[in-house]
């Protein structure tokens, strides 16, 4: 008789014996782990091949639980090697997760609460870890793979997993319930802007506009909130930088995966246990201005990094692209303002919104509607200065009125407003032409 089935005997209702089980699974998967660790010792970590370590790992397994004395079934060791094998060469119970190409999201709000996201929606998902050591185990791997520390004293860090996907941890005493980790996964194939087309995203008069803006040098502001995508969209948008210029990107924690062949890539640094060795997005950005750059792409600009990158922009470094944290396109300028007076310059707010104003061509916003859905619903140009205020044209609106189907999405699509964009003639002074059509006029644009 199998465990399983012994422990339903023993519950009195062997048709419903998993909740009973998995405790003694869940005993039984530790005992295993550690009788592996203490056979395995140091050569888990200092194997370099992760084919001999994966193969070392299962045979090693298989031996230890042929001496377990519960009878399991084939499905009970599957489980176990499977998860015991995850933990060890992997994430732990978010190793699945991982590998699954239709989450976009992994939340881990403590030990045994596990959300994600698919399809737009929050869902909870039946995995969890054996604690709160377990999971703060997984998160001390995550983080040392990149050179980065999260403890008491350092309770929050930022780091990435192999494929670039973005990682968030929380440990106590921030984190007042235990330790949190928030996964934002990297497709494993990036999208390209075919991909955002067939999402909604954006149309194909709206793609063949941006790609002629990145063509044509033109200084792109994406902004937008939390989850909507930004991040997704600069990536899709550098696809379209030419191959033949030097690019340095600069990020918090690398996710941009560029495919031209000259590009450098800078990511910032924490300050040590000692507090020293931090490298800000700002010094990144100033030293990019000494290794001739022809672009500059920043992950995102959230301090005063602001007022060095509307600088570069203003100083002979056209076509930078960058992201910023907004509710709408005017908004994403307050904040540009706000990040600059962080920086220390004492500056009149008339002299940084001309600098904002000189410096960005078009900004880029992207929402994310009720229904789970990442959408462009604003391509908006900045003109110029009106007195002490920057005047903005919208090029492109989402349509908000076309309403939802029946399945609950939005069927509204970016449609032109008929408006004139003034950097027609910067596009074209460059060689750079774009059909009248794209903006609704019939008229030629020059």
């Amino acid at each position: 008789m199998s465990l399983t089935e012994r422990i339903g005997r023993q519950q009195g209702d062997p048709g419903d014996w998993r909740p009973a089980a998995r405790p003694l699974l869940t005993e039984l998967r530790r005992r295993v782990h550690q009788e592996l660790q203490e056979i395995l010792g140091p050569t888990l970590y200092s194997e370099r091949s992760t084919e001999v370590m994966e193969r070392r790992v299962r045979e090693t397994l298989q031996a230890v639980l042929s001496r377990e004395e519960a009878a399991l079934t084939g499905a009970d060791r599957s489980r176990i090697t499977a998860e015991i094998c995850d933990d060890i060469l992997g994430h732990g119970p978010i190793e699945p997760l991982l590998r699954d190409p239709d989450i976009n999201e992994i939340m881990v709000n403590g030990p045994d609460r596990i959300y994600v996201e698919r399809g737009g929606r929050i869902l909870p998902v039946d995995a969890a870890f054996l604690d709160e050591e377990h999971l703060r185990r997984i998160i001390d791997k995550i983080v040392a793979r990149v050179g980065r520390r999260v403890d008491e004293s350092s309770p929050m860090v930022d780091a990435r997993l192999p494929d670039g996907s973005r990682v968030n941890a929380v440990l106590p005493p921030v984190a007042l319930d235990g330790a949190k980790l928030t996964i934002r996964k990297f497709a494993a194939d990036p999208y390209g802007i075919e991909d955002l087309i067939a999402f909604g995203t954006l149309s194909r008069p709206v793609a063949n506009l941006l790609a002629a803006c990145v063509r044509g040098r033109l200084d792109v502001l994406i902004s937008g909130g939390t989850g909507t995508g930004k991040t997704t969209t600069l990536n899709v948008l550098s696809q379209f930088l030419p191959p033949d210029e030097r690019i340095i990107t600069i990020e918090d924690a690398a996710e941009l995966h560029l495919h031209q062949q000259h590009v450098l890539r800078l990511e910032a640094r924490p300050p040590n246990i000692e507090g020293r060795g931090e490298v800000t997005i700002r010094d990144l950005v100033r030293n990019a201005l000494r290794m001739r750059p022809d672009r500059i792409v920043v992950g995102e600009v959230r301090d005063g990094a602001a007022l060095d990158m509307l600088q570069a922009m203003n100083t002979g470094h056209d076509g930078s692209l960058t992201t910023v944290h907004a509710n709408s396109p005017r908004d994403s300028l307050s904040r540009l303002e706000t990040m600059v007076l962080m920086a220390g310059m004492d500056l009149p707010i008339r002299a940084i919104r001309e600098q904002i104003s000189s410096a960005v061509d078009l900004i880029v916003h992207q929402s994310r509607l009720r229904d789970g859905s990442r959408r462009i619903t604003h391509i908006t140009e900045v003109v110029g200065m009106e007195g002490d205020v920057i005047s903005l044209q919208d090029i492109f609106l989402y349509d908000h009125r076309a309403g939802m189907d029946a399945h609950g999405q939005f069927t509204g699509v970016l449609r032109p407003t008929g408006l004139r964009p003034r950097f027609v003639e910067k596009l074209a002074d460059v060689g750079v032409m774009l059909d009248p059509a794209i903006f609704g006029l019939t008229a030629p644009l020059r």
